[in-house]
């Protein structure tokens, strides 16, 4: 794949005004040249920004390479040293990277394994975050109120004893996966009809779910969105969906290059959970602010930089 195909050929670089704080002292990066990437939705440009301004606090100079469409161009532009690295979910490389069919349930689990297969790759995976962005079906209070549903199995018996009261609003994407919409009716035995299932683009579904036109809306779970239109998430009782943890994928010979890389993005990387991302993601998509402000202000908030 050629730079230009991964989305490469721009990239400007990152100039903020920033100094160590609980990370970066000594500015152990000083002298080094690294090119951050990320894919294009909301929580990976904060991700990519969060990545690059620590970057920046521990002496490095930054390219800015975020914001990369689709999941390849990020990932191949990391495997070819074109990027530097960037932050990825270990559920995506496992299935869609690496080509495995079947999750693995233990989220730490499922992080060795990507880190290990990965490393022939020419990449390495740093240690995960809680941060764990899933599909979930989540719903509105109201409904919450009348069906009174807090896991997907209770969904499915639901749909067993009121067949018209399960209705779905799902991305296209979902309803065909097989970590999506059919992999979980057969999980947990629902047969939602045909009928009772819409296809729509991802933001829609949070407005039609909050507002009741469908009983179970397809959310990830780390959408600021939940918090904000005030949905009940459902709990995955069988542990169907794969764990999709961030971690920072770095590019191994970078990494030798500069082995102060973990140290600088460790302590932050342990910070990042799901009600973090949340809070980030619904700043961007809820009050509409720039998410390399957010991922800023953020890392100053928690004393990360000044």
């Amino acid at each position: 794949m050629t730079a230009a195909a991964c989305g490469l050929t721009s990239g400007s670089p990152m100039v903020d005004d920033v100094e160590p704080g609980s990370i970066g002292r000594g500015e152990p990066l000083e002298g080094a040249k690294l090119t951050v990437t990320s894919k294009s939705f909301t929580e990976q440009l904060i991700l990519g920004a969060i990545m690059g301004i620590a970057f920046e606090a521990a002496g490095a100079e930054v390219v800015d390479r975020t914001g990369i469409q689709g999941s390849i161009g990020s990932r191949e532009a990391v495997v070819k040293g074109e990027a530097d690295a960037g932050y990825e979910y270990t559920g995506t490389a496992w299935i869609t990277y690496l080509g495995h069919s079947d999750p693995i349930t233990d989220p730490h689990e499922q992080w060795e394994a990507v880190k290990k297969e990965d490393a022939g790759n020419g990449v390495t995976w740093l240690p995960p975050a809680r941060l764990d962005n899933t599909y979930a079906l989540a719903m509105n209070q109201a409904n919450h109120r009348k069906y009174r549903t807090n896991t997907l199995s209770e969904v499915a018996a639901l749909s067993k004893s009121n067949p018209s009261a399960v209705t779905l609003c799902v991305e296209v994407e979902f309803a065909n996966r097989a970590d999506g919409l059919r992999g979980m009716e057969e999980t947990y035995g629902m047969d939602v009809p045909s009928r009772n299932i819409t296809q729509m683009d991802t933001g829609i579904i949070y407005t039609q779910t909050a507002k009741g036109a469908c009983t179970y809306g397809e959310v990830f779970t780390t959408d600021g969105r939940i918090k904000s239109m005030n949905l009940v998430v459902m709990d995955d009782d069988k542990h169907f969906f794969p764990n999709y943890n961030a971690a920072p994928m770095i590019n191994t010979k970078t990494l030798r290059k500069w082995p102060a890389i973990p140290d600088v993005l460790d302590p932050i990387t342990k910070k990042l959970d799901n009600a973090v991302a949340q809070e980030l993601n619904a700043k961007v998509d809820v009050d509409g602010e720039d998410p390399h402000q957010v991922a800023l202000d953020w890392l100053k908030q928690e004393g990360f930089v000044k």
